[in-house]
């Protein structure tokens, strides 16, 4: 799928994590017309995907054999997932979640407009979190231009790498945000003589 400026739903890239090979094309095909969906069927199916593509959803059942949806979650963690994590399992939850860092819980089975209702919040959420980064990014890119000449700035490997970094969020924000009009007005901001 290609990275638009839509505000449509259908751009959000969202993996299902299910050992039942079953459920987890179950819940793609309620999903095939709402979002880029894929599915892995083991952890670390799951772990491979995310560190080669851009995911911005895991759905995630817990109980798996081979690694659980725990120790799935804690590795996504420890490698700086840049996504939202909602638990989709029928496991009854306990005082256990509160050590797990998932942003949702969803008890199986769960109705289509319940998976969409979820996956559009987690969007807008992401989106958020993913425009305060570019933000950050692009103001440190933005006085760099405004006060240091091309040629300064093209001799440098962290201001190239700075400026690969600003598209990649800009493409990312644009694609989940409902309003990408808000990066556009970022930019029109002056950093000259700063």
């Amino acid at each position: 799928m290609t990275e638009t400026d839509t505000d449509d739903v259908s751009d959000v890239r969202v993996l299902i994590v299910d050992d039942e090979k079953e459920v987890a094309d179950a819940y793609a095909l309620r999903l095939r017309d709402v979002c880029d969906a894929e599915t892995a069927y083991s952890g670390p199916e799951a772990l491979e995907t995310v560190e080669t593509e851009t995911i911005d959803i895991v759905l995630l059942d817990r109980r798996m054999p081979e690694m659980s949806g725990d120790e799935v979650l804690r590795r996504l963690r420890d490698r700086s997932f840049a996504g939202r994590v909602v638990m989709l399992t029928a496991i009854d939850p306990g005082f256990d979640v509160l050590d797990l860092p998932f942003d949702d819980y969803l008890r199986k089975p769960v109705e289509r407009e319940g998976l969409v209702a979820t996956i559009d919040h987690h969007r807008e959420v992401l989106a958020y979190d993913l425009l305060g980064e570019y933000f950050s990014a692009e103001s440190k890119r933005a006085v760099l231009a405004a006060e240091l000449s091309a040629e300064a700035r093209e001799g440098h490997d962290g201001y190239g790498e700075q400026v690969a970094r600003v598209e990649r969020l800009e493409r990312r924000v644009r694609r989940l945000l409902a309003d990408p009009e808000i990066v556009d007005t970022f930019g029109e901001i002056g950093r000259e003589g700063v």
